[in-house]
């Protein structure tokens, strides 16, 4: 996708001169009056706003409302979250186009050089609505989600080309400087979230973050012959649920990656099911998602091998929410977000002994 406008940096200039800009070709110009710019999301690491364009001439098939992503508006935190924006921006300008997981179609992209500033143009997926992250989901809606996953991981499964992108947000398998730089972070991290949060941690669940981030590094490093593009944030807030298509999409791809797939399977049973219903329902939704894969004509994976990645893959939720916790804007549900994640993340461990797991990976 060309750039052919200034990026905004505020939302005040997503005027309709700036929209008929980014949405005009040669062979479809296009021109908009007024445009009403709303905000959408919590805006924790981005800001998302929901645009209703005046039409003045022949919209031809383009959409009544748009989204638009933008970096947040802290510019204290934006500075820390740059990697984000470019994996983002590059997820849809080189992967989104050979997958088979439901994304919005991008209408326009563009970021500039060091990632500080960027524009997502994107189809706003209305009346979809989006997951509550707190509240949790049911197993239907679960099933959705693993289903849909599974577009993403078997089409880039063991696909080298993808060992090559440079835009990943987190370490790529084997890189053992990438992999201790974050598992120094994850441990300095994991200071600030008990300072920020740890009242509202019991015990064990302190002592389980803890262990769990002083890990990361050798799992990150530990190979388990298996790969594929990963979103790394894949839970409720970040998917988008159409009850009337029965269908779901999948947004936010500021952490997207490299790395063993089931990470992605684990984070979002274990951060987006309460406890109870992970436990009842996860080995079917392990097996779905496993099923899934075999459609994309993965072999030589067996459903018990899936399971241990599930396993191995847990340590993705403590990791992920300590990251935002510690690194990212406050707001008041985005901490009580956090807390609940850690909370979901650190009983799934205990119950799948993960960090046994990690201790000796042949298990």
């Amino acid at each position: 996708m060309n750039a052919p406008v200034t990026i905004p940096r505020h939302p005040s200039e997503v005027t309709g001169a700036w929209l008929s800009a980014a949405l005009s070709t040669a062979e479809n110009p296009v021109t908009i009056g007024d445009v009403d710019v709303h905000a959408v999301g919590t805006g924790q690491t981005g800001a998302t706003y929901r645009l209703t364009p005046t039409y003045l001439s022949d919209p031809g098939t383009l959409p009544e409302t748009f989204v638009i992503k933008l970096p947040v508006l802290d510019d204290s935190v934006r500075a820390g979250v740059v990697l984000g924006y470019i994996s983002e921006v590059a997820f849809y300008a080189k992967a989104a186009g050979g997958l088979h997981v439901p994304t919005p179609r991008c209408y326009y992209s563009d970021i500039n050089e060091d990632g500080s500033e960027f524009a997502l143009l994107l189809a706003d997926m209305n009346p979809a609505v989006q997951g509550d992250q707190l509240a949790g989901c049911g197993a239907h809606d679960a099933q959705l989600a693993v289903t849909a996953l599974a577009g993403l991981h078997g089409p880039s499964w063991c696909d080298p080309r993808w060992l090559e992108l440079t835009e990943c947000a987190m370490p790529k398998p084997g890189d053992a400087a990438a992999s201790g730089g974050l598992g120094q972070i994850a441990e300095m991290g994991v200071g600030i979230v008990l300072d920020k949060i740890g009242d509202q941690l019991d015990a064990a669940e302190r002592e389980t973050l803890t262990a769990a981030m002083g890990l990361v590094t050798p799992w990150l490093l530990h190979d388990r012959d298996r790969f594929s593009l990963m979103h790394g944030d894949y839970r409720l807030d970040n998917l988008l649920f159409d009850p009337a298509a029965d269908a779901v999409s999948v947004v936010d791809w500021q952490t997207m990656g490299v790395g063993l797939p089931a990470r992605d399977l684990a984070y979002f049973l274990g951060t987006s099911l309460l406890p109870d219903a992970r436990r009842e329902h996860e080995a079917d939704l392990v097996h779905r998602y496993h099923d899934a894969l075999g459609k994309y004509g993965i072999t030589g994976y067996d459903r018990e091998t899936c399971w241990q990645d599930y396993r191995f893959g847990m340590l993705q939720v403590p990791l992920i929410a300590t990251l935002g916790c510690a690194f990212a804007s406050t707001t008041e549900r985005g901490d009580e977000m956090m807390v609940v994640m850690l909370r979901r993340g650190c009983e799934a461990i205990r119950d799948l002994g993960t960090l046994d797991l990690i201790e000796s990976p042949t298990g």
